[in-house]
């Protein structure tokens, strides 16, 4: 079992950045695959980006290519995205994801373990 919390939400004005953490629980949750997915208003949870269980490799959705970076630290159990230039259509509820699998997994219906959520807010 994985327990994951999220923080690092808030407003933030075009153009500006953002650092997410999820703390995740558990000795074995660097066997898992993390990602970061989000959700706007009245739309379907998206993938945003992924890390491999070494951090190694990382995934990002076109989206947000060049703009977010992905990453862990395995010694503190948590991973983080930092967003940078932020712009208004990246306003969402930010989840953070774990699955117990090998390679990039951009379907949320895959992911065993959830966080609660973090509310980012871009304003223009």
């Amino acid at each position: 079992q994985v327990q994951l919390v999220e923080s690092g939400g808030g407003l933030v004005q075009v153009g500006g950045s953002l650092r997410l953490s999820c703390a995740a629980s558990g000795p074995t949750s660097s066997r898992y695959v993390m990602a970061w997915f989000r959700q706007a208003p009245g739309k379907e949870r998206e993938f945003v980006a992924a890390v491999s269980r070494s951090g190694g490799d990382r995934w990002y959705a076109d989206a947000v290519k060049g703009r977010f970076t992905v990453s862990r630290d395995n010694a503190k159990n948590t991973v983080y995205i930092q967003m940078n230039s932020l712009k208004p259509e990246d306003t969402a509820v930010y989840y953070c994801a774990a699955v117990l699998a090998v390679g990039v997994h951009r379907t949320p219906e895959v992911y065993d373990y959830w966080g609660q959520g973090t509310q980012v807010t871009v304003s223009s």
